[in-house]
């Protein structure tokens, strides 16, 4: 189902960017939501990801827009660069680490 408080869509799509500690990689999901939904939850994806603080060798990449089904694993999820370029928003690089 959608994140959206109150919204009660089932959830298309994943809001997520690969992170990795430099042994780890995984992608790290800011929200599951439906379609209506989606620019604000990339929107949020972004702001959290450029304020996102690093610890010596983490790496986050940009927030992408993934579409989600239930029992695939993320390397299977089909990104929508697609929507991704039609969001108003920017995403920037997070801050590096201190």
């Amino acid at each position: 189902m959608c994140q959206t408080p109150g919204c009660g869509a089932p959830a298309v799509y994943k809001v997520a960017a690969h992170w990795s500690d430099g042994v780890t990689a995984e992608l790290k999901t800011y929200a599951l939501c439906c379609a209506t939904c989606l620019p604000t939850w990339y929107a949020q994806a972004c702001r959290k990801q450029a304020e996102c603080r690093l610890a010596p060798g983490e790496t986050l990449g940009k927030p992408g827009i993934y579409e989600y089904q239930a029992g695939k694993r993320d390397r299977e999820l089909r990104r929508r660069t697609d929507l991704e370029i039609n969001m108003t928003t920017s995403c920037k690089s997070p801050s590096k680490a201190r």
